[in-house]
Order: C-alpha cells, then structure tokens, then sequence
C-alpha cells in the first residue's frame, strides 16, 4: 500500500505539471506568433518480481513476468511549430511567415533572438521594431518622408518617397531557421534563443532554400486550439482526481488493516 501512494502521488503530480501547460496554452491564444505546448512523461523504474522467461519446472518457462511499476514523470515539455491562422491587418509593417523561417531581433545586450510575432513598428529613427523596441535584423529604416512602405514576398522592403517617381528600396528581410526548433529556449517576449539542441541559426532569403515567404499586412495568430485544449483539461483535471481517489482508497485500505485485532 506504501508503495500505491507514491505511484498516485507522481500522477498528481505529472498531471500538475500538464494542467500548467495546458493553462499557459489557454492564456496565450490570443498571443501572435505563440506556439502551443506540449507535455510528455514516461514511466518510472519498475521492480521485477519475476522475470519472464524463469524456468516454472522440467522444460518450461514462465511467459509473463511481474513488474510492478513506480509511477510517472515529466520528461519534457515540447514546443510544436504548426503553422498558425493568418489574420489580416492592413498595417504595412505587420509581417507573417508562411512557412519555415523566423524574424531576427536585436536584444538591448547585442544578442539575436528570433520569433515568429511580425508585429513591427517604426521607432523614433524609423527602424522597423518589435514592441518593446527591439531592432529588426538585418536593420531597415524607413525614410520620415516615405508615403507607403511595400514588402515584397521575398523580403524586399521598398517605400514611395516624395520627390522620387519610382519606389525606392530601403532594406530587406531575412529568415532564420534550426533544424530543431523544439529544442529552441522561449525566454518571453515572443522570443527564442538557440540552444545546443536546436542547432546553430541558417539564415537565408525568404521564398529560397525551404525559407517561407512574407505576407505583408498579416500576422500569424496563435496556434492554440481551444477546444483541443478544453478536452485535454478535462481529461487532466479527471486523471488528477482518480489518482487522488487512488490515494484516499490507499490510506482507507491501511486503516483497515491498521484496526485489525487478534
């Protein structure tokens, strides 16, 4: 019966953990550019109580052994990078990608992170910017005296200044992709870091080389799925409350044989 607490108290304690996930899910459908999670467990160690194979008697063998398992873990909570809804905007600095590739951000400390929110802005220097001001990479200003500012699928950034009859082009865009996204490091903030597991940055021209192209005007919203999420609640909030009731039948079971008497 000791042993039943335990395993009922890892459960609780894994599905714990899978009800942050999917909370934090919930909390950010509205957040662009946000990829869901996902949470993954594996067993624990099991004590064999006999081994399959054991010889049962004069040329035969046991087929079935008994393991008796020790419950459950967390193992790793995975971002999954499916391509979420666009939504139009009509802003010409909003920037979705369709397809593989991230936008590179400048941090105040010099380091490039990476997200997938194209929600740009112009700053006081006209510098494309994300919203708390971090600095696209490469840089790209716009003129004070452009009228429009035009992206092109493949990143070129282009914008009708006064006094000049053609558009002239002002920057362009580039996209960085890992082979392992999941393995990136979600500091906030819409952004990523690389890590060790998600591979070093490849950078390359949107639409070339499996990059995705640019959509101006749009934005990609969150690839939470709502109703997803409500039934994986409902099924962790009901195995949390069966291993709770595993522990209360445990405990119920130990009284009993607590109060035996001779």
């Amino acid at each position: 019966m000791i042993r039943s607490l335990w395993i009922s108290a890892s459960g609780m304690a894994g599905q714990q953990v899978n009800l942050d996930v999917i909370s934090n899910n919930l909390a950010n459908v509205n957040t662009v550019g946000f990829k869901r999670s996902r949470a993954d467990f594996q067993d624990l160690l099991y004590q064999n109580v006999k081994s399959a194979g054991t010889a049962s008697g004069t040329g035969t063998q046991v087929p079935t052994g008994i393991q008796l398992g020790s419950g459950v873990r967390p193992v790793a909570v995975q971002k999954l990078f499916i391509q979420g809804d666009f939504q139009e905007t009509q802003s010409e600095l909003d920037m979705a990608v369709e397809g593989d590739g991230f936008f590179q951000i400048t941090k105040p400390d010099g380091e490039i992170a990476y997200t997938r929110a194209g929600s740009f802005k112009k700053d006081s220097d006209g510098r494309m910017v994300s919203s708390d001001g971090y600095p696209l990479e490469p840089s790209v200003a716009i003129p004070s005296n452009a009228s429009k500012v035009t992206i092109s699928s493949d990143g070129i950034v282009s914008a009708e200044v006064s006094g000049s009859s053609a558009p002239t082009n002002i920057g362009k865009i580039e996209l960085a992709r890992f082979v392992n996204p999941s393995g990136l490091n979600s500091i906030g903030k819409n952004l990523f870091l690389p890590t060790a597991s998600s591979g070093d940055p490849i950078t390359g021209k949107p639409g070339q080389d499996g990059f995705g192209t640019i959509s101006q005007g749009y934005l990609e919203s969150s690839n939470v799925n709502i109703a997803e999420e409500m039934i994986n609640m409902i099924i962790g909030q009901r195995a949390y409350e069966i291993n709770s009731k595993s522990i209360q039948t445990a405990d119920e079971v130990l009284q009993t044989a607590n109060n035996l008497r001779r």
